[in-house]
């Protein structure tokens, strides 16, 4: 079971920053979930939304804003937005690492970057934008990726129809047949977000592969209890 620290530890520290990574790493986790975009220069940054409105004291697209103009930007106590780079920096040979491609175009330069840090062993590329996930995984197919969907779907042919890796799901959406299903095509059900511990066990007793949380303590005091 992977423990994943949602944009860090999100619900703690601010999101998607270095000290909300940091944090997540000294809670334990096994992975941490990311979200990248582009800036107006073309550099790779770790920010949600496709605006710098909600997390930063920035107004406007994160497209909008050169490297040097977005890392001015206060992401919270005084952080800032970080590269990719430098996330990877951060966490290589300590943790895993899953990068959700949040615009279509920005394949290539996540997929150097990965190849750069040697990074194929320990990364997951994830979107809700199949045909990015698609893209990866031709252009490295030693690269892990998963499709994010809400739902459930019928069968597992929409992560076969991607190359993907994992599906990586909305933990509303899963039940036991489903992870069975999937285990059977080779595939891993990642679910997000589960904030309570209460809820826990369900999923733990379907089986499967990786659970995503905000505040990932819940998660990591969780499985040290039941040993």
């Amino acid at each position: 079971m992977m423990i994943m620290g949602h944009r860090g530890a999100k619900a703690l520290e601010p999101e998607n920053t270095l000290l909300s990574i940091r944090r997540a790493m000294e809670i334990g986790v096994d992975a941490v979930e990311i979200d990248v975009h582009l800036t107006k220069d073309k550099e790779v940054v770790v920010i949600h939304d496709s605006t710098v409105d909600r997390t930063t004291n920035g107004k406007g697209p994160v497209g909008s804003y050169t490297l040097e103009e977005v890392k001015k930007l206060d992401a919270g106590k005084g952080e800032r937005i970080p590269t990719l780079e430098e996330v990877i920096g951060l966490v290589r040979g300590r943790m895993k690492l899953i990068i959700e491609l949040k615009e279509v175009g920005i394949e290539d330069k996540v997929v150097g970057l990965i190849n750069k840090h040697s990074l194929c062993g320990s990364a997951y590329v994830i979107s809700f934008w199949h045909m990015a996930v698609k893209r990866v995984k031709e252009m490295d197919s030693r690269i892990r990726t998963g499709v994010l969907l809400v739902g459930c779907p019928v069968d597992t042919c929409i992560a076969r129809s991607a190359s993907a890796d994992a599906l990586v799901m909305n933990y509303a959406f899963v039940n036991k047949e489903f992870v069975y299903k999937a285990h059977q095509e080779s595939l891993k059900v990642f679910i997000w977000n589960i904030d309570d511990p209460n809820m826990l066990k369900p999923y733990v007793d379907m089986g499967v592969d990786g659970i995503g949380s905000n505040d990932p303590r819940i998660l990591v005091e969780y499985f040290r209890s039941a040993q």
